[in-house]
């Protein structure tokens, strides 16, 4: 009898893991770098590949493909913006490049490089694997117990 612990929801995970295209392309790897840690259900990856995750154990690999829908959804248009070319500071963006965004006060985001059109520059905020199918392959290295839910103590306030 195997005593090696499934993941189920909340389960803290060890793992390492690939985002590529079809055709071999890939976006992110952990395989040559440290493992990734993170408990089902943080929202640590999107919903259809934590999917792929439950009743893997330490030691199984897996590979699935997924459409644009389970995995980045499609590109929004609304998230192609166009900004003036002053707002960069004397660095002159180049299209294809990945760029770093202060959003609000605290916050950050990527956007690409799509174009440069006079004095405006075109930036796509959408995720980078959007509107693609995505290969997503992962080595589980180790499964720690779910978080045990906190009882509920009527008498406090």
């Amino acid at each position: 009898m195997s005593s090696a612990r499934e993941i189920v929801p909340g389960s803290a995970v060890t793992l390492h893991f690939s985002l590529s295209l079809p055709d071999g392309t890939e976006a992110i790897s952990t395989f040559d770098e440290e493992p990734l840690r993170f408990r089902m259900g943080d929202r640590t990856f999107q919903p259809a590949m934590e999917m792929a995750l439950y009743g893997l154990k330490a030691g199984d690999e897996q590979t699935v493909t997924l459409t644009p829908e389970q995995a980045y959804g499609d590109p929004e248009p609304g998230l192609v913006q166009r900004l003036p070319l002053s707002d960069f500071d004397g660095l002159p963006p180049e299209p294809g490049q990945i760029m770093s965004f202060a959003v609000g006060e605290t916050g950050e985001t990527m956007g690409v490089i799509r174009a440069i059109e006079g004095d405006e520059v075109v930036v796509d905020f959408n995720h980078p694997l959007a509107g693609h199918e995505v290969v997503f392959r992962v080595r589980i290295l180790e499964v720690g117990l779910p978080e045990p839910e906190r009882p509920r103590d009527e008498e406090t306030p």
